[in-house]
């Protein structure tokens, strides 16, 4: 059982889904500064001045938190829909990429599988090679 399983963890797939998901973290990591850094500040800044990461529904109607995270740190229950919608934005940028990395993995496929096999032509021995064989079949056929 030990060995079955140190076959299955050094198989390449294994290697291979580790490597996807180390790099899939840090390219989430870096999806979401690219979202709450630099895309969300100027749509904020065109739509008025608004934070996203702040926009939220304080659902106790006598609140006196004036922003999401003094909600937060009075345990106030709130919607915290610019968070969300940050998420999606996120998302959508991380699907957008998965799709133009499968469909750039697709179309590498197919022309591989589109390239003729190249034709293996015989390539002759050397000279020495040669006389070796004649030599071996001769003694072949003498001890037979």
């Amino acid at each position: 059982m030990v060995s079955e399983f140190k076959e299955f963890a050094v198989k390449g797939n294994v290697v291979d889904l580790a490597v996807g998901v180390i790099i899939g973290g840090a390219f989430g990591t870096i999806v979401k500064s690219l979202v709450s850094d630099i895309i969300m500040p100027p749509i904020g800044y065109l739509m008025g001045g608004v934070d996203f990461s702040d926009l939220y529904i304080n659902l106790k109607p006598d609140s006196v938190a004036s922003s999401l995270e003094q909600a937060r740190e009075l345990g106030e229950p709130a919607v915290a829909y610019g968070l969300f919608i940050n998420n999606v934005i996120s998302f959508l940028i991380v699907a957008w990429a998965v799709f133009l990395l499968v469909k750039g993995m697709n179309s590498l496929q197919r022309q591989a599988e589109e390239e003729p096999a190249a034709e293996e032509t015989p390539v002759e021995a050397p000279k020495d090679i040669q006389l070796l064989e004649e030599i071996r079949d001769a003694l072949k056929a003498r001890n037979a």
